[in-house]
């Protein structure tokens, strides 16, 4: 091959780089396999090196340089770095949208067109070309000093060495590291022994900052662009400018819109919380910014933030507080819980008061006292866990907490098994144990009586109008209306809730019988196993059925160990227990559907014969839900870890299964793992 020929080849190799370059990273639509891609690549670089005289800075082969910088450059920003005002309520919204028309001098019931943007949590930063060229990128620093960070974000395949048109510009961007990464880089440190990254923009900023080009070539970040500084535009409007850089070839996150009134904000801000969780990279909020570039510049900003935007983000999900006291409560087992009575703060959207502490054991793992300033955290709906004591800010005064040596509702002697990490309240007849109780045979997977709460619960409690389950299925309209916060018409729609909820499947009735130890999963075993005859489940038969299983028989089934047979056993020996399950049956409960069956809404039922067991809090969907889509799937749920265990699926605060599940080798699945597992 000639000199001539091979210049023309390398050109041509070059462009079909970029243009597939831009289809996959920019465009997300991608026009070859990687495979095909590669094939040129490697080409190319055959070429170059035969070459070398034609390599040149745009050339996909020179994305990862050779270089170990020994500093990091300071560098003067060429446009001042600015930053948004922080609003946490649609009424901030309307605020900055008064200030804005009254800055402009608009009537204040005139519509201002916006463009919303998804608020990437990343680094933000500034990427100058030359003749189309990228020649510099540089830090934020700390707004008009940044460092030259070239030699790491030529690595970032998503940021163009070479843009569609030769222009000397500046743009505004924002490297990040997606979620997978993120945790595929996290799981090599661990297994490496070295400290982890607390969250995908530290991973992203140490990366970023790395002297050796080729640690950030091994990480996948990547970027977004959206502001565009450059003279002699013909775009008018903010969302002329996010076009503008498409067709430049810089990757802009395409979920932005133009709205034509702040009220569509609101819309927008909902809709983006609903996606939040499907991205595959995090966001902390949408922002907001006045469309017309004329007007942005009339506004232009005051000592640290720009006029002309704000930055509407999501409700925090971790706060800080003080542990004001540390009080026990009793569960339906008997359990002795401890709960951390908070100094009252806002987290995640709403008033956070209280917050589990699990067991003596994390307390003292934690070191927490009465008194000490923590870190809450809260995801969803989900009771807030104390993920962090603030020791720095004790004063002397905190209290160590001790639990009791008593029940502290009913006085009885309490006592931590062997082998548990629970303290239990001895007396069966405890009443915060049968109010709890109540309270999970009414629960979700059990009962679910619409309109009957804990409060309901606790006021027909203290008007001795039930004393166990079973006397709910009793109640008469006349015994409810009277009641506080009731009244004819609750009365009735209570009755009626109560009487449609009279037939259960054997499932959930076993369930709701709030036996220690048996979970859903176990309450589906047990119906199966009872259910595999058919017939009709009555007091007599069921109660027989399961006194005869014994517990060798219930050790036998997959899911079921020796401690929960016991537990089995033992409640259907108990006169009491079984008077309740008689008198059930006798006020009407009836057995409608004996063996579970769940539908698959795949044919190829891809989780078949795969068993699963779920600990600590998911973030991204309710418990249940997981667990309704495993099945969906052909998978099975189990409540114990063992060796036939497939996978233990972690959330936040992972209690002993997880240990469990480590020390035998089974796969452990993080939240995001299994999210793209069940997609």
């Amino acid at each position: 091959m000639t000199k001539s020929e091979a210049k023309n080849r390398i050109e041509k190799l070059k462009q079909q780089l970029m243009e597939i370059d831009y289809a996959y990273y920019v465009l997300d639509k991608p026009v070859m396999s990687d495979a095909a891609r590669d094939s040129l690549k490697d080409e190319l670089e055959k070429l170059e090196k035969e070459f070398p005289e034609f390599i040149t800075a745009d050339s996909p082969t020179q994305r990862i340089g050779g270089k170990v910088l020994g500093k990091f450059e300071k560098v003067k920003h060429q446009t001042s770095k600015y930053s948004f005002d922080d609003v946490f309520s649609f009424e901030e919204v309307l605020e900055f949208d008064a200030r804005v028309k009254r800055f402009l001098d608009l009537p204040l019931d005139q519509n201002v067109a916006y463009t919303c943007e998804l608020k990437i949590d990343g680094l933000n930063m500034s990427f100058i070309y030359e003749h189309g060229l990228l020649a510099r990128a540089i830090t934020r620093g700390d707004g008009i000093i940044g460092e030259d960070v070239t030699h790491t974000v030529r690595t970032v395949k998503s940021v163009p060495l070479k843009l569609n048109q030769p222009l000397d510009i500046e743009a505004a961007g924002e490297i990040y590291l997606p979620l997978k990464s993120f945790e595929k880089i996290n799981s090599e440190l661990e297994k490496d022994s070295e400290e982890k990254f607390a969250n995908p923009r530290n991973a992203a900023a140490g990366t970023i900052r790395q002297l050796d080009p080729k640690i950030a070539a091994e990480r996948d970040l990547q970027s977004f662009f959206y502001t565009l500084n450059f003279f002699n535009s013909n775009f008018k409007t903010q969302y002329e400018m996010l076009k503008s850089l498409q067709e430049l070839g810089f990757r802009v996150e395409k979920h932005f819109k133009q709205i034509n009134k702040i009220s569509e904000a609101k819309e927008f801000f909902e809709n983006t919380a609903k996606i939040r969780h499907k991205l595959g990279f995090e966001i902390d909020g949408i922002v907001i910014k006045v469309n017309n570039l004329e007007w942005q510049e009339k506004l232009g900003r005051t000592a640290k933030n720009v006029r002309w935007a704000c930055a509407y983000k999501f409700a925090a999900e971790q706060a800080t507080t003080v542990v004001e006291d540390i009080q026990v409560q009793i569960g339906r087992t008997g359990v002795l819980t401890p709960v951390a009575h908070l100094r009252p703060v806002s987290v995640a959207g709403s008033i956070v008061s209280r917050a589990t502490l699990h067991n003596e054991d994390e307390i003292k793992r934690l070191d927490l006292r009465v008194g000490d300033t923590v870190i809450i955290q809260k995801a969803g709906d989900v009771i807030p866990d104390i993920v962090e004591v603030l020791t720095k800010m004790r004063t002397g005064r905190e209290r160590k907490f001790q639990m009791p040596d008593k029940c502290p509702v009913c006085g009885s002697k309490i006592m931590r098994p062997e082998n548990e990490v629970a303290y239990y309240c001895l007396n069966k007849n405890c009443f915060a144990q049968t109010k709890e109780k109540i309270y999970h045979f009414i629960s979700r997977g059990a009962f679910d009586i619409e309109g009957l709460g804990p409060k309901i619960i606790d006021l027909l409690l203290d008007q001795n109008l039930i004393k166990d389950a079973s006397d709910i299925f009793t109640l008469k309209k006349g015994d409810l209306e009277e009641l506080p916060r009731l009244g004819e018409k609750s009365a009735d729609n209570l009755i009626k809730a109560i009487e449609a909820k009279k037939k259960i499947s054997l499932a959930k009735f076993i369930f709701a019988l709030g036996v220690r130890h048996v979970g859903e999963e176990t309450g589906i075993l047990l119906a199966t196993r009872i259910g595999m005859n058919n017939v009709r489940i009555n007091q007599n038969n069921f109660i027989k059925a399961m006194q005869l299983l014994g517990v060798e028989r219930l050790s036998e089934v997959d899911g079921v160990g020796p401690v929960m047979a016991e537990s089995i056993v033992d409640w259907f020996q108990n006169d009491k227990n079984i008077r309740l399950v008689e008198n059930l049956f006798k006020n009407g409960v009836v057995i409608d559907d004996v063996t579970p069956t769940f539908r698959s809404d795949r044919s190829e039922n891809k989780l078949s014969g795969q068993k699963f067991v779920l600990t600590g809090t998911l973030s991204n969907m309710e418990r249940e839900t997981a667990k309704e889509k495993i099945r969906a799937l052909g998978g099975e749920i189990s409540e114990t870890v063992s060796k036939n265990t497939d996978y233990v699926v972690a959330g936040e605060n992972p209690g002993s299964k997880l240990e469990k599940a480590k020390k035998l080798g089974v796969k452990i699945l993080e939240e995001r793992e299994f999210l793209n597992l069940i997609k």
